[in-house]
C-alpha cells in the first residue's frame, strides 16, 4: 500500500472542504448536481471519445497502482540472477531449465527460456527489449488517459460556470437569487480545476512513475540474462547489476 498516495488524497479532500469552511462558503457550496453532471460526466464523455477501448481497459487495470503499485524488488532479482549465473557456470545453460517452472515473473521467465534455448545474446536482447518497449508504450498511453481527463475537466468547469452565469442573467429581475446563482455557477469551476490538479494529473504522473520503475527493473533483468548467456563471471555480473540500484 502506498501511504503517500493515501495521505495525498486525504489532504486534498481536507484542503478543499476546510478551505470552503474557512472562506465562509460552507460545505454545502461544494455540493452541486449540475456541476457534477457538467464536469465529471462531461470529462468522462470527452475521454471516451478520445480513447480507444483497449487503452481505456488498460487504464482501469492500472488505476489501482496509485494505491498499490506493483512490487519492484531489484535486490531480490539480482540475487536470483547471480544464483542462475553460478548454476550456468557449473552445469551449463541447460542446468537452468528446472528454474523455469519456479519463475513467476512472465518477462523474466521468457528471458530465461531464451537463454536456456541457447539463443544468441543479440537476439535475446532484441527480443526482450522489443517486448519491454511495447509494454512500456502501452502502459504509458493508459496513464495518459488520466492526464487527458486533467486537461478536459478545467475547461468543462469553465463551461459549467458560464452556463450558471447564463441562468443568473435570466433572473436579474430577482436580486435575491443573484448571490446564490453566482456562487453555484463557480462551483463547477472548483470541480473542474480541483479534480484536475488534485486527482487526475497526480494520478497520471503516479502511474507514469510506476511504469518507469517497472521498465527499469526489466532493463536490469535483460542485462543480467545477457550476461549469463555470454558466460560472464558471477562477480562481474553482480557488480554491473548493483549499479541499477542507484
Amino acid at each position: 500500500m502506498d501511504i503517500l498516495s493515501i495521505v495525498g488524497l486525504v489532504l486534498a479532500a481536507v484542503a478543499i472542504i476546510l478551505g470552503a469552511i474557512l472562506k465562509g462558503a460552507g460545505v454545502h457550496a461544494l455540493l452541486s448536481a449540475a456541476a457534477f453532471m457538467i464536469v465529471v460526466v462531461g470529462t468522462v464523455a470527452a475521454i471516451c471519445v478520445q480513447t480507444p477501448l483497449e487503452v481505456m481497459k488498460r487504464a482501469l487495470v492500472l488505476f489501482p497502482w496509485v494505491l498499490r503499485p506493483p512490487a519492484h524488488e531489484p535486490a531480490r532479482v539480482i540475487k536470483k540472477i547471480i544464483e542462475w549465473s553460478n548454476i550456468a557456470r557449473r552445469q551449463g545453460l541447460l542446468g537452468l531449465e528446472p528454474q523455469l517452472d519456479a519463475e513467476t515473473d512472465p518477462f523474466l521467465r521468457k528471458g530465461l527460456q531464451l537463454v536456456v534455448d541457447g539463443g544468441e545474446p543479440d537476439a535475446i536482447r532484441s527480443t526482450l527489449e522489443l517486448e519491454m518497449h511495447a509494454v512500456e508504450a502501452a502502459d504509458t498511453r493508459a496513464a495518459k488517459v488520466f492526464e487527458g481527463m486533467g486537461v478536459y475537466s478545467p475547461t468543462l468547469g469553465i463551461i459549467g460556470a458560464v452556463l450558471g452565469l447564463m441562468a443568473v442573467m435570466q433572473n436579474l429581475n430577482d436580486p435575491s437569487k443573484l448571490g446564490h446563482g453566482i456562487a453555484a455557477a463557480f462551483t463547477a469551476t472548483v470541480y473542474g480545476i480541483g479534480m484536475a490538479n488534485l486527482f487526475f494529473l497526480p494520478v497520471a504522473n503516479k502511474l507514469k512513475v510506476a511504469v518507469q520503475a517497472r521498465t527499469h527493473l526489466y532493463e536490469l533483468q535483460v542485462e543480467g540474462l545477457i550476461a549469463i548467456a555470454q558466460g560472464e563471471n558471477p562477480r562481474i555480473i553482480e557488480g554491473r547489476l548493483l549499479g541499477f540500484l542507484h
